[in-house]
């Protein structure tokens, strides 16, 4: 993915790529308002954990800019408004709350509106270059389970377009094969909204790593068969216990994973986990439009008056998590501590 950035501030606004056009157009946004920011977000045309993170970032400074008062009382009042937006975007990603939460606590410094306004930019500039860095070096310790000769099962897309970064459990794959590893490459098409079929497989061919997709309930097949030696997936949200969120079908793979002995790895950086909840139970799952079940692209694939459920993510309990791979280590059980120690 060097060809263009994910995300890429403007100066009076933020250009994106419409990861809902992928992969048959390459279409860039230009955003010039914080709810447009909001609304890309909620809308999937800008996706991933960390992705996600970053965008907030850029957009709660962009919200900011567009704030026309000295008063520093006026602008934090309407500053506390754009933070309402960003945050309502999505719930189950605790990057986005993460990175808020930084440009709130840089709001409350400065000398005065003007000061506290390039305070914001910087942060999200800064907020952005962790990213990266911390996704390069998550993906150097994950690249060291990586074998010669493995074929890897991947989930959902967890590469540059969900991180605007190198990517996770992408990035580990790039890694390996950087450092001349001979690897092979699953991808399920991840229902219902086909971003492994759609996104992860436009992105490895991007980098010239071949890679079969498979559908997801093929997953069982392969791995009995033994053609899978690991799984590496990305996160929405880690709890303290180890409890992982991840899009929807995770959990699945990670039994499936357990049950044929292969070794099941979340990739994501330290930002994902959350030590405020002990536990996956706590983390609010996000329910969709059921058109993103009875529809594929606008084609309306099921019956009339047919009734949906649509959760955007599951949570993979602790025990199923061979380990976590963050920019800060390797981890493994018991998580409760480890984590603990990583975070204090």
């Amino acid at each position: 993915m060097k060809d263009f950035k994910i995300i890429e501030w403007l100066g009076d606004r933020i250009r994106v790529i419409d990861q809902t056009r992928l992969p048959h157009d390459e279409v860039f946004l230009e955003l010039g308002d914080y709810s447009q920011v909001a609304a890309s977000i909620k809308e999937l045309r800008i996706r991933g954990a960390p992705d996600i993170g970053v965008a907030a970032a850029y957009g709660f400074a962009l919200g900011a800019q567009k704030i026309e008062t000295d008063s520093e009382e006026k602008f934090l009042s309407q500053l506390r408004t754009v933070n309402e937006i960003l945050s309502s975007s999505r719930p189950t990603a605790v990057n986005l709350f993460w990175a808020l939460e930084r440009m709130n606590l840089v709001a409350q410094s400065g000398e005065d509106v003007s000061q506290v306004k390039a305070n914001l930019l910087a942060e999200a500039r800064r907020i952005e270059a962790e990213n990266d860095d911390a996704n390069h070096r998550l993906s150097e310790l994950g690249a060291e389970l990586v074998q010669e000769g493995f074929t890897i099962l991947t989930h959902c897309n967890a590469g540059s377009l969900a991180t605007a970064g190198y990517g996770t459990a992408l990035g580990v794959i790039k890694m390996a094969r950087e450092q001349g590893k001979k690897i092979g490459v699953y991808a399920t098409e991840t229902r219902p909204l086909l971003q492994g079929a759609r996104l992860t497989t436009w992105e490895l061919l991007k980098e010239n790593i071949p890679v079969t997709l498979i559908t997801d309930s093929m997953a069982g097949y392969f791995m009995n068969r033994g053609d899978i030696d690991c799984v590496i997936v990305g996160a929405d949200r880690i709890a303290a216990n180890g409890d992982v969120a991840n899009k929807i079908g995770t959990y699945t793979l990670a039994v499936l994973a357990t049950e044929n002995a292969i070794p099941f790895y979340v990739a994501a950086p330290v930002s994902t986990i959350d030590l405020s909840l002990s536990s996956g139970v706590d983390i609010p799952i996000e329910e969709r439009s059921p058109d993103e079940v009875t529809h594929i692209q606008g084609v309306r694939t099921a019956a009339e008056g047919t009734m949906v459920a649509n959760p955007a993510f599951d949570v993979t309990p602790h025990n199923y998590v061979s380990a976590i791979i963050t920019e800060k280590g390797i981890f493994k059980e018991p998580y409760v501590e480890r984590l603990s120690e990583l975070l204090p």
